[in-house]
């Protein structure tokens, strides 16, 4: 006889488990604990199953026989319905526990880490993620919506740090775009965003471009009374004009002061191509001091309070306010600009031996291997020209234009 709401509601619990049928496979399990479970049984290759449904009253009598009814047509269609659900628990489990954070922090150690991605691009991609953690970062990944992503960017660009709440969007959809290739999520919600947030002005690292001025940085530096290591930093910065990131993070088995080269690896670079400075008389200088005082393992300019750590990304650019110089008036990175524009301005020197130098990215690779050897012998000329043009601009002396260079 079919189950009816009255007969539900009047089955008492016994010392064990009982079944009162329905129809067509479907019954209620009634426990000692008075609890009433809905189940299903069916067969599939002469195997009896059993599907779950859920318990009463939760899941009404009604609410059972639909879900019976279409567990009978999975069954037709050739399909296992305790089996699937046991799938889509799975499923559920697996993706509760990919949250943002996790497959952030699975895409940078995976995609950016074992990549050979440079260390500073690394430490910016956590840095990001920081900044989004507190919204997103324990949210399941396939549950996030476009709105749950763009408040804690507009929490930053309130604060004014457009360019950061730019850069935060960008990683976000990278990650989101790495859980849609990895099965965690089905779309990049910040691919909606685009245009929601204030695009930022272009800006360029203030840089020095004045040969007196240049000079007055240079004596100033000298009489920088911080940390030694600093100081030889900042000494060291305007003659082989790397990207700040790159400076910090030199490792002694990199340099060869004999040949006078520092070869950079290509994971430490913005380009994630190798990278070789030839290192003028001053500069080798400079680095001989500084071994002397450290030892030469490690990095060559570590942190004040670890050695196997290198100092930090704000060092240089703190001891130029310790100096007096504000942010508007010279950065650690607008030493590159600074070399740039003396050296394009001197008219002694291959305009693309001066982009060799700063390491920037050649578009046409083979030409950027051709440049690597047609330029080296003429960058080292550059590199030693280069320090004694600093040399004579510190000391106040005439500044020797010398001549010009065979490329």
């Amino acid at each position: 006889m079919p189950l009816t709401d009255t007969r539900l509601r009047a089955l008492k619990p016994k010392d064990k488990p009982y079944k009162v049928t329905d129809e067509r496979g479907l019954y209620v399990e009634v426990t000692p604990t008075g609890s009433k479970l809905w189940r299903f049984r069916y067969r599939i290759g002469g195997a009896q199953k059993k599907l779950c449904i859920g318990s009463y009253p939760d899941i009404s009598l009604k609410q059972a026989r639909d879900a019976a009814y279409e567990a009978r047509r999975a069954v037709a269609s050739g399909g296992d319905p305790a089996f699937e659900k046991r799938k889509r628990k799975i499923r559920a489990e697996f993706l509760s526990a990919q949250t943002f954070g996790a497959v952030a922090r699975e895409y940078i150690e995976q995609m950016m880490v074992q990549n050979g991605r440079a260390d500073g691009t690394i430490v910016k991609a956590n840095y990001f993620l920081d900044k989004l953690a507190p919204a997103i970062g324990n949210r399941p990944i396939h549950e996030i919506e476009p709105f749950e992503v763009l408040a804690p960017l507009k929490r930053l660009e309130a604060t004014g740090k457009h360019e950061t709440a730019k850069k935060c969007r960008s990683f976000a959809g990278r990650v989101f775009r790495y859980g849609v290739a990895t099965t965690r999520c089905k779309s990049d919600p910040t691919s909606m965003l685009k245009g929601a947030l204030v695009t930022p002005r272009a800006t360029h690292y203030a840089a020095i471009l004045e040969p007196t001025e240049l000079g007055g940085l240079l004596r100033a530096i000298d009489d920088f009374t911080g940390y030694m290591v600093t100081k030889l930093a900042l000494q060291i910065a305007p003659h082989v004009f790397v990207r700040p990131g790159e400076l910090r993070h030199a490792e002694w088995h990199e340099i060869d002061l004999v040949d006078g080269v520092w070869k950079i690896p290509a994971g430490k670079m913005k380009a994630r191509r190798a990278h070789a400075v030839p290192l003028s008389k001053q500069v080798r200088g400079y680095l001989s001091d500084l071994g002397e005082m450290l030892g030469r393992e490690g990095y060559v300019f570590p942190s004040a309070r670890s050695s196997k750590r290198p100092m930090s990304e704000n060092t240089l650019n703190a001891a130029f306010r310790r100096m007096g110089y504000s942010k508007e008036e010279v950065t650690a990175h607008g030493l590159r600009a600074t070399a740039s524009t003396f050296l394009n301005e001197s008219g002694l020197w291959n305009p693309d031996a001066i982009e060799r130098a700063l390491a920037h990215g050649d578009s046409n690779v083979v030409r950027g291997i051709y440049h690597r050897g047609k330029h080296w012998d003429e960058r080292v000329r550059m590199a030693q020209w280069w320090s004694d043009y600093l040399d004579e601009l510190r000391t106040g002396g005439k500044v020797i234009q010398g001549k010009f260079a065979k490329g």
